[in-house]
């Protein structure tokens, strides 16, 4: 019942909590602007830090992304899994949701039994971990609740295992450039 309630409250703009396979995570659908700014709002993030897309497998993020050459090798290779490829945007999303001035967008198919089963079902999401900005990172539905109560819809139970964020590689130019290192070691040169 809970899984159809934030099916239902993503078509309706709505922020859900989901458990992602490194912490507990809130999302909204990625094509809504206002879905979007209310996840921003809610958390407190800074609108210069855009917030990726999570998707349910590689062909489902070809449709929002272009993963060819490396990406794709390093998609085959650690999704699902923690790493995050920042990769040319096919598609229009709402501001934030990668980097509009680059149309570029991270994408990354998470390690998640019942994050995969949402995102099969509605899609790509935006999400970003469940805490304040700044604050610490929340790993269950309930650590979730605590903090947001009834600002988000839908909590969608589960546990998340924890640990660091996903590896983040930006594969947009000639020379790829890990962006922020996490689980995933890949060795390339590391940006700013």
């Amino acid at each position: 019942m809970t899984f159809e309630l934030a099916v239902q409250a993503i078509h309706a703009g709505l922020i859900v909590g989901v458990p992602t396979d490194t912490v507990y995570g809130i999302g909204a659908d990625p094509r809504n602007e206002q879905a979007v700014g209310r996840l921003f709002e809610l958390k407190g993030r800074p609108e210069h830090n855009p917030i990726g897309l999570l998707a349910a497998s590689l062909s489902q993020a070809r449709q929002v992304g272009e993963i060819e050459g490396l990406a794709a090798d390093l998609a085959e290779l650690h999704w699902p899994g923690a790493l995050t490829l920042v990769v040319p945007s096919k598609v229009s999303l709402a501001d934030w949701v990668g980097d509009a001035v680059r149309r570029t967008v991270g994408l990354r198919v998470p390690d998640h039994p019942i994050l995969l089963s949402l995102l099969s079902e509605v899609g790509p999401l935006a999400v970003t971990s469940a805490n304040p900005a700044g604050g610490p990172e929340t790993l269950t539905d309930a650590e979730a609740r605590a903090v947001f109560g009834d600002q988000v819809a839908v909590y969608l139970e589960g546990t998340a295992p924890g640990g660091a964020p996903s590896t983040v590689i930006d594969v947009t130019a000639d020379l790829p450039l890990v962006l922020r290192q996490g689980p995933v070691q890949i060795s390339l040169p590391s940006g700013p």
